[in-house]
This record gives structure tokens, sequence and C-alpha cells, in this order.
């Protein structure tokens, strides 16, 4: 269950930097701002989940390397 709403998110951040870029693209109004927040949104999960993993991995490396110390 909790792997497929993992799989289920990693899928939202591309679809919603797609559907902006669909939209920015094919709208003939000045309505154009509309699109932009679904696609900054977007680009802001990506970042926000890059960000999260690299703090983590770094995490995980210090104490790897307290380990080693007291060795």
């Amino acid at each position: 269950m909790k792997f497929e709403k993992l799989f289920l998110f990693s899928l939202v951040a591309p679809l919603m930097i797609l559907l902006s870029m669909i939209g920015i693209i094919t709208s003939k109004d000045k309505k154009k701002i509309f699109y932009l927040p679904i696609g900054l949104m977007g680009v802001v999960m990506i970042m926000e989940k890059d960000l999260v993993r690299r703090f983590k991995r770094n995490k995980i490396l210090r104490k790897i390397k307290s380990f080693e110390e007291t060795k």
C-alpha cells in the first residue's frame, strides 16, 4: 500500500510540469499566468524531494564516519 502511494506521488510532480507546459503553449488567451503556479509547484516538489534525500544521505554518511573513528 505504501509503495503504491509513493509511486503515485513520484508521478504527480512531472505531470504537473507537463500540464503547465502544455497549458502555456496552447493558451491563446492572456491567461498563461494561470498555468505557471502548477508548474512551479511541480518543480518545488522535485527539488524538495532531492534536498531531503541529500540531507538523509549526509546524515547516514556522518553516522558511518563516526563509527569508523571510534574503531
